[in-house]
């Protein structure tokens, strides 16, 4: 089962490891994949080429911005309600069952993302979290987080009046923007993502942006841009930004109106199986 949103991934050289469109191939999921031209023959020989799209105009600062309003714009093009904007470096995903983190072979937690999503009215931003961050030892959690950043696999309203921008912090500034503007955003614990750390792969963002003072610039663009409630400081061994959420708890999901929601499980047919 798939979900009827289109799935773009945002990649730049990336076409060797290409960790997300693999697992997505895996999965029998459709999706594009955004390059720039002058990478176009180098993703072509690796990826079919009816898959691709290519970026139409030209990116100064080497940052995923243009790329992402690319997708944003040809999901409203498409006249599509939602769309998934998927970074190029996910391992594959998981559905959180039971406190385990259960690897799925298709893209029904897509779909499951996408029907849960489209009961409400003023979801601007849903995303999957990460992986790392639930199951195993950890304390079990719910199975949603509501009003908080999203990253890296991204369900997005098409005709919220934004727009990524800026060079740095895409994710966390679109996140907070829709907040202050009395928007809801939603993480699923129930469904993961198993990306890749940032800065540990080639590619991407990582010699553009992030080698060097990157780290430092990029939590304190993000301070400039919103310093009522992001500050800065150095944890884990790398700066950060931190952001103060709390500003939004009061921030409600608004149902659709005749929303009727069956009063029963509905697994879309996922079944747990033991790997051989």
């Amino acid at each position: 089962m798939n979900p009827k949103s289109p799935i773009f991934i945002v990649s730049r050289g990336r076409w060797e490891s290409r960790l997300t469109s693999k697992h997505l191939e895996r999965m029998n999921v459709p999706y594009k994949i955004i390059v720039e031209a002058d990478e176009y023959d180098k993703y072509s020989a690796v990826i079919n080429p009816s898959k691709i799209l290519v970026l139409p105009y030209e990116n100064p600062d080497k940052c995923s911005i243009p790329a992402r309003n690319f997708a944003w714009d040809t999901a409203s093009s498409m006249g599509e309600e939602h769309f998934y904007l998927v970074d190029d470096n996910i391992a594959g995903f998981v559905r959180l069952n039971h406190n385990e983190r259960v690897p799925v072979n298709s893209g029904t937690i897509f779909k499951c993302a996408e029907d849960f999503v489209s009961r409400y009215t003023n979801i601007a931003l849903a995303g999957f979290g990460y992986r790392f961050m639930c199951g195993g030892h950890r304390r079990k959690k719910p199975p949603f987080r509501l009003n908080t950043g999203v990253y890296s696999c991204m369900l997005i309203q098409t005709n919220i009046p934004f727009r990524f921008r800026g060079i740095y912090n895409e994710d966390s500034d679109l996140s907070i923007r829709v907040l202050k503007d009395g928007w809801c955003t939603l993480v699923f614990n129930a469904f993961l993502q198993n990306k890749i750390a940032t800065m540990s792969m080639v590619g991407g963002n990582t010699s553009a942006l992030y080698e060097g003072d990157g780290r430092l610039k990029m939590a304190e663009s993000l301070q400039e841009q919103h310093p009522d409630i992001v500050t800065v400081a150095h944890r884990f061994n790398r700066w950060q930004h931190v952001v103060d959420y709390r500003p939004f708890k009061e921030n409600r999901l608004i149902k659709k109106e005749g929303l009727v929601i069956p009063n029963r499980i509905n697994n879309y047919g996922m079944v747990l199986r033991k790997r051989q």
